[in-house]
């Protein structure tokens, strides 16, 4: 196993998974990475700089959890005043786009790491089992600096959206 591979960080139904990639925290700088929006344009980390950032990454937007943890960060984007808010997900753009026309998403940016597969390499949540997303949270300062990390320890379970919010907006006061 090598040094960025971390095993049973996070289970699947109780079965421990590897991420790959390396383990972040706060006060990191956070990595740079490219995915590609609903057009297979893409999207640079770093051209979204200047302003906080709250990134939910989640497995995939055609399970249940995940798609409440979207739908969920959709409905507080309106209230997070000066934050971008992102859901990234293995999920092809065009099922992402099916998604978000069919759940009316449009106060966030949804996102594709199929491409790349460089957030998820970038930022230790890919799953090395099955080259999905761990369900995540990272929130960036607008000096591109980690201020809130959450990998949930079980896929299954939703991420801890109050902290998480909260965090995002403290960035904004940066």
């Amino acid at each position: 196993m090598s040094s960025k591979e971390r095993t049973g960080v996070v289970t699947m139904e109780g079965a421990a998974l590897t991420l790959l990639g390396p383990k972040l925290g706060i006060g990191d700088a956070a990595p740079d990475f490219r995915v590609v929006d609903a057009g297979f344009k893409e999207v640079k980390r770093s051209d979204l700089t200047g302003k906080p950032l709250l990134i939910s990454a989640v497995p995939s937007l055609d399970t249940g959890v995940c798609s409440l943890q979207t739908k969920r960060f959709n409905e507080e984007a309106t209230k997070l005043t000066g934050v971008e808010v992102l859901a990234i997900s293995q999920d092809l753009p065009f099922a992402q786009k099916r998604f978000c026309e069919a759940e009316k998403i449009g106060n966030i940016r949804v996102l594709s790491d199929h491409v790349h597969r460089e957030f998820g390499l970038n930022y230790g949540v890919l799953i090395k089992e099955n080259a999905l997303l761990a369900r995540s949270i990272f929130v960036i300062g607008k000096y591109g600096t980690l201020r809130y990390v959450e990998i949930v320890p079980e896929l299954t379970q939703h991420p801890d959206y109050d902290a998480a919010l909260s965090a995002a907006q403290e960035t904004v006061k940066e």
